[in-house]
């Protein structure tokens, strides 16, 4: 299987807070970006399945960061979950 995206990836730590109702808010961290998503690491992010929308906000900016709409595409159990915007920037 091809590992092309559509979208190219690029390493990126921060703090983010993932809000659902299954899992309430919790605040995890990301570990990379692309113009298409973000992947967020934190284990807990695993009780979520495929299709799951969440919203998602970056935390310690200067001024408070939108909150955006996002969809998970995959999870990696025990790391985190590959999620898709679905807010037009």
């Amino acid at each position: 299987m091809s590992n092309q995206r559509q979208y190219p990836r690029t390493m990126m730590k921060c703090r983010i807070k993932i809000t659902h109702p299954a899992i309430g808010s919790l605040t995890a961290q990301t570990r990379d970006l692309s113009d298409g998503g973000v992947f967020v690491e934190h284990p807990d992010l695993a009780a979520l399945a495929v299709g799951d929308e969440v919203t998602g906000q970056v935390q310690d900016m200067p001024i408070e960061a939108p909150v955006l709409r996002m969809v998970i595409q995959r999870v990696v159990p025990g790391q985190g979950v590959g999620l898709a915007f679905l807010d037009e920037a």
